[in-house]
């Protein structure tokens, strides 16, 4: 009864949690929300300061003591708290900062993670406040967002190429035929050109 009645206040979610970039998307509305997964964190206290997009603002101006972390990497989360403070954020910036609503929440995954992975994302999403928590593998929910015949007896080849992972899969009849995850991705690129054009040019970019 009392997940009935928070279910009346509040929205559908479906959270892309990214290495680099986290998306949210409200039913109804579409994409509302896509932010840099990053938090700035006091270091002494390890009270969270800001997150997203001001958090990515503070780095590299900030006092010794304030760091700037990205709570996950190659996809998977890496400090469980802070991943659990930047969702609980997240979802009540999605709301309008109300904090009693409790959405029922899909989430992305990499298709490679395993249980106790698994288990971490769930954790996190039910600590930050979600009524329900469901998990889709990347390939089938960029297959989906593509609107490819996924339920169809054909041969669907996904590609996903994140910050931290780079999936890929053969999809058909609403299911998951093969499916590889790379912990190679955008990061990768980014480093190899920095790296590039430091040796090439002697110029240090970011």
């Amino acid at each position: 009864m009392f997940n009935r009645i928070m279910g009346l206040f509040s929205k559908d979610l479906a959270v892309d949690l990214g290495t680099a970039n986290t998306l949210v998307y409200v039913r109804g509305k579409g994409i509302i929300l896509r932010e840099p997964s990053v938090v700035a964190v006091e270091k002494n206290k390890g009270q969270v300061l800001a997150v997203g997009e001001e958090a990515k603002r503070m780095l590299g101006r900030t006092p010794g003591n304030i760091v700037a972390i990205r709570p996950l990497r190659d996809g998977v989360i890496t400090d469980f708290e802070v991943t659990e403070a930047m969702l609980n954020y997240f979802i009540r910036k999605v709301h309008n900062r109300r904090g009693f609503v409790r959405p029922r929440v899909v989430i992305a995954i990499p298709s490679g993670i395993t249980q106790v992975e698994k288990r971490a994302v769930k954790d996190s999403a039910e600590s930050a406040g979600s009524r329900e928590i469901y998990l889709i593998e990347q390939p089938m929910a960029a297959a989906i967002g593509a609107g490819l015949p996924v339920q169809e007896p054909v041969g669907n080849m996904v590609v996903d190429i994140g910050g931290g992972t780079t999936e890929v899969a053969i999809i058909s009849l609403s299911g998951i035929v093969y499916s590889h995850s790379l912990r190679v991705a955008g990061d990768e690129m980014d480093e190899a050109i920095i790296s590039y054009i430091k040796k090439k040019h002697n110029l240090l970019i970011g």
